[in-house]
């Protein structure tokens, strides 16, 4: 997040590009990209698993249920779809960003005399347009409830549960739950805001 944030730059995607080629061709970059790649599709895989093995243990709902939703978050009981919006974002932005920078045909900048694609020059073109851009800031919406619920059921799955704790864990989860996307949708509405010449 904080290497996008060099999209702020008035220096016409050059640090951007930079730190984008740093990004591209560091060895020790591609082996955390990966992990994380891979960390993102047993994240996908075993939630999806999850919520098969819980629909076979109850296939039949409630008929009725005293206490309403009192026992759970609305997000946590729209885990699926949130995660289903996200899992579009991510195939979204690979799509957008990474294949087009591996395959596509963007213009090339001189970064440490080597000609690379210009990948500042890609990201202004994708969200120079508004429904693209209005997307983005919605998916980044969805990842706030997902991150707000998920940051919480993390420290519970590692036993930090005391009451003790949790006040300050609800408080930390929604300052990163609501801070991390609210950085990540500025930087589309801040390149649609420039690329259409309104600021």
């Amino acid at each position: 997040m904080s290497g996008n944030f060099l999209l702020f730059a008035n220096d016409g995607g050059k640090a951007f590009n930079e730190y984008a080629y740093f990004m591209n061709t560091n060895p020790a970059v591609q082996v955390v990209r990966y992990t994380l790649y891979v960390g993102f599709l047993v994240h996908i895989v075993w939630a999806v698993l999850l919520t098969i093995r819980n629909r076979q243990a109850r296939p039949v709902g409630y008929a009725v249920n005293p206490q309403g939703n009192s026992g759970s978050t609305w997000i946590s009981r729209n885990m699926g779809v949130l995660g289903t919006l996200l899992a579009i974002f991510l195939i979204i932005h690979l799509r957008s960003f990474y294949f087009e920078l591996k395959f596509g045909n963007p213009p090339v900048v001189n970064i440490d005399g080597k000609e690379v694609k210009d990948l500042y020059a890609i990201v202004a073109a994708a969200f120079s347009q508004w429904w693209y851009s209005a997307l983005y800031v919605v998916l980044m919406v969805s990842l706030a409830f997902h991150l707000a619920h998920g940051f919480q059921s993390a420290f519970r799955t590692l036993g930090a549960n005391h009451k003790k704790y949790l006040p300050l864990i609800k408080k930390a989860g929604l300052a990163f739950s609501v801070l991390v996307p609210l950085a990540f949708a500025s930087m589309p509405i801040y390149m649609y805001l420039k690329g259409n010449g309104i600021i």
